[in-house]
């Protein structure tokens, strides 16, 4: 593992990259057509404004840390043999299907990992110019600025972020929205599980869960909420939730509740 001041060089350098990327994705709001938009799935969108934003991305990050291998929504790096300890996980446009329909909830999430524990991450929200970054043992930030999950200290008095798949929908998935429903102080969906994340690492949700997610997705709102002052895991208290395609973060006061609360559900 990097030291903690490495880290902080190479998460500022990124940031530069991160936010060249960021300005080519400002530049393409409103140009896309309907020709231009492919439908991966029935609800999974991507265009060219995806595939390009992730090779700036590649490009800039790529020498960095030598020999780091890339995890990318889009597929546009060649694999190779090469083992690495190292990995850039990144989902270049987090929230597409808001970016083409005009609803500026979208951004860029990059994290860096060491053997699979997230080290390093940038979410940035062009719309608002928002950067969201922490290192391990550094702290999170938003636009230089330490940030700290809320201190909210029970279920009822939170604000809960959520997202959902449009197929396939577990029963549980069902029973545990409206669980949350009666419960909570208000629950959200933004469309972008990166947003999510940050904005319960600074204090503007209190818990942010999701089933059926992707690495890419979380990456870098891992390693904030975490450097935040907050906890994540998966939906069954697993510490590193990156592998496990489902996510509960909360500011650390409500995750134990957010638990029972999942595992009286059982139907997952």
């Amino acid at each position: 593992m990097l030291e903690a001041q490495n880290l902080e060089k190479i998460c500022h350098s990124s940031i530069t990259i991160v936010k060249e990327a960021g300005r080519f994705i400002s530049s393409q709001i409103g140009k896309v057509t309907a020709v231009d938009i492919i439908a991966k799935e029935k609800n999974s969108l991507v265009s060219y404004v995806d595939i390009e934003t992730e090779k700036i991305l590649v490009n800039g990050l790529k020498d960095l840390v030598p020999n780091a291998n890339f995890i990318t929504e889009e597929n546009t790096v060649t694999k190779t043999q090469q083992q690495s300890d190292w990995n850039w996980i990144i989902d270049p446009l987090d929230g597409t299907t808001n970016f083409l329909k005009g609803i500026p909830v979208f951004c860029i999430s990059v994290g860096l990992s060491y053997r699979d524990e997230v080290c390093l991450g940038i979410i940035y929200d062009m719309n608002r110019d928002e950067c969201f970054y922490a290192w391990k043992g550094g702290g999170a930030f938003l636009n230089d600025q330490k940030i700290k999950v809320s201190q909210v200290s029970q279920i009822e008095e939170s604000v809960v972020a959520t997202g959902f798949p449009y197929s396939n929908l577990q029963e549980g998935l069902i029973d545990l929205l409206d669980q949350i429903l009666q419960k909570a102080r208000g629950v959200r969906r933004l469309g972008s599980a990166a947003l999510d994340l940050a904005y319960t690492a600074c204090g503007r949700f209190d818990s942010y869960y999701e089933l059926r997610i992707n690495a890419w997705d979380i990456a870098a709102g891992i390693i904030l909420v975490q450097e935040a002052g907050g906890r994540v895991s998966d939906i069954h208290g697993n510490a590193n939730p990156l592998y496990s395609a489902n996510i509960l973060s909360s500011n650390g006061i409500t995750h134990d509740e957010f638990l029972k609360l999942i595992e009286n559900v059982k139907k997952f």
